[in-house]
């Protein structure tokens, strides 16, 4: 089941209006102290910067919605970006977008689009991504069965994550929570019952 969207990675994206340097700093953050600690670093690295407009969403629920203008006119560029961060349904996201001023005024529309534009080119540098709720399975089987089960995954409504090779075969495996039966039916199936479950979990996965 689909929980909501996020960014895929940290990335930055810039562009340059009426003379003005617009650098968008993206990073995912699931808590804020961590989008805290991203926003310190990106005013630390940009201290010579006109303006270092931070904006956060975190929650599944966009529980946690916070920005600041950071001297610029109010309402004209932090709170834009959370707006359009909820708009887009993106949550877990910290945005920092860092003005060189360029010498020309923009106005406050100007400065709402300025903000708003620099902060969707940053999230299109991240990547969004939907996030779901995935089924985590890790079995132990002999490596008699391992082929079986690679040609299995993928057709089969599960895939393999993981592989570690011992004195038998560990797969950490990820499938839809509804397939849990099939899944593990199938494992059962395919290595005549020997197949060991050693462990089974809900998590939440990331897919582009």
């Amino acid at each position: 089941m689909n929980r909501y969207k996020t960014v895929a990675n940290e990335a930055e994206a810039e562009q340059v209006i009426e003379r003005s340097r617009f650098i968008a700093h993206v990073k995912p953050a699931s808590s804020k102290e961590e989008a805290d600690e991203f926003i310190a670093m990106v005013r630390g690295s940009h201290r010579d910067a006109d303006h270092n407009v931070p904006a956060m969403v975190i929650g599944d629920q966009f529980q946690l919605q916070w920005a600041s203008d950071d001297g610029e006119p109010q309402g004209t560029s932090g709170a834009p970006i959370v707006q359009m961060l909820v708009k887009e349904g993106v949550t877990n996201v910290v945005v920092v977008v860092t003005r060189y001023f360029g010498g020309v005024k923009l106005g406050a529309g100007g400065l709402v689009r300025a903000y708003t534009s620099s902060a969707k080119l940053g999230l299109s540098a991240a990547g969004v991504c939907q996030v779901k709720d995935m089924l985590i399975l890790t079995v132990k089987l002999d490596y008699t069965f391992f082929n079986r089960v690679k040609s299995a995954a993928g057709n089969e409504k599960f895939n393999i994550e993981e592989i570690l090779y011992e004195d038998m075969v560990t797969l950490k495996l990820s499938s839809e929570p509804e397939n849990s039966i099939r899944v593990k039916s199938l494992l059962e199936d395919i290595s005549s019952g020997t197949c060991k479950l050693i462990s089974e979990s809900l998590e939440l996965v990331k897919f582009l």
